[in-house]
């Protein structure tokens, strides 16, 4: 018998207001152990707001969120600190001082946690071996990227949320990170993504979901997203989905 998986992450019926501003419309999904589950959609459809408010760092209007079986809305300490030890996070522009160098950096994200990863090992994945010496502010957009994946993985997280991860990389390089991904997935670490190519999005993840001006449009497989609509790969698919007009909570799942 296969072992039946189980949610890390349930999100029901997520809503987020800014003024007048309808951010995330009652969204609702899931994401299986093991998983690579993709979030897709243009800018400001509420991808981003969709992740803050899973991590706690802002406060739903209404809903439910469950991360490995945690509220991490207004958690108290204790909830906080077991997250953070089990969670890694990489945003798009994570910023960093100027004046550290890359082992620094390595060394006090370590420090932070219960059990750390080995970092020199980290480097030496994504290429920044060389790199440990240098200040930080020195290595180009690209290796900055590379740094911050290097930074989201020291804990050893069960559940990993990364932003854009392969933007400003050449392709070997967005290659080589694809398959060290998959080969996380293959120890069992779950991991949400966000990503405006789509060929990563197809080559990565399991399942998706569409975000359109805050909604969830639609949430199934690649292949039964491109079947659904015809086309040849994800891309068409997904510039067929923004095409649409979407009724507030209805969604395409297969």
């Amino acid at each position: 018998m296969s072992q039946v998986k189980l949610p890390v992450l349930s999100v029901r019926n997520l809503q987020k207001r800014y003024k007048t501003v309808e951010a995330v419309r009652g969204i609702s999904f899931e994401v299986m152990e093991g998983e690579i589950f993709g979030i897709i959609g243009e800018n400001g459809c509420g991808k981003t707001t969709t992740i803050e408010s899973i991590l706690g760092i802002r406060v739903p209007d209404e809903g439910s969120i469950s991360v490995l079986g945690y509220n991490p809305v207004n958690a108290s300490s204790s909830v906080r600190k077991k997250l953070f030890n089990m969670v890694g996070v990489q945003f798009q522009e994570t910023k960093f001082q100027d004046k550290i160098k890359v082992k620094e950096v390595c060394e006090s994200t370590a420090s932070l946690y219960s059990k750390a990863a080995d970092w020199s090992s980290l480097l030496i994945d994504f290429g920044l071996e060389a790199k440990k010496e240098s200040f930080v502010a020195q290595l180009s957009g690209g290796q900055k990227q590379r740094l911050a994946i290097v930074l989201a993985l020291i804990p050893f997280p069960r559940l990993v949320f990364l932003d854009e991860l392969t933007t400003g990389l050449d392709p070997k390089a967005r290659r080589k990170i694809w398959e060290y991904l998959k080969k996380l997935q293959e120890e069992g670490v779950t991991i949400v993504l966000t990503s405006h190519y789509m060929d990563e999005i197809e080559y990565l993840c399991g399942r998706i979901a569409v975000m359109k001006q805050g909604l969830l449009t639609a949430l199934g497989t690649p292949k039964e997203l491109i079947k659904k609509h015809g086309t040849k790969n994800l891309e068409e698919t997904f510039l067929k989905y923004m095409d649409e007009v979407e009724e507030k909570g209805e969604y395409d799942e297969e």
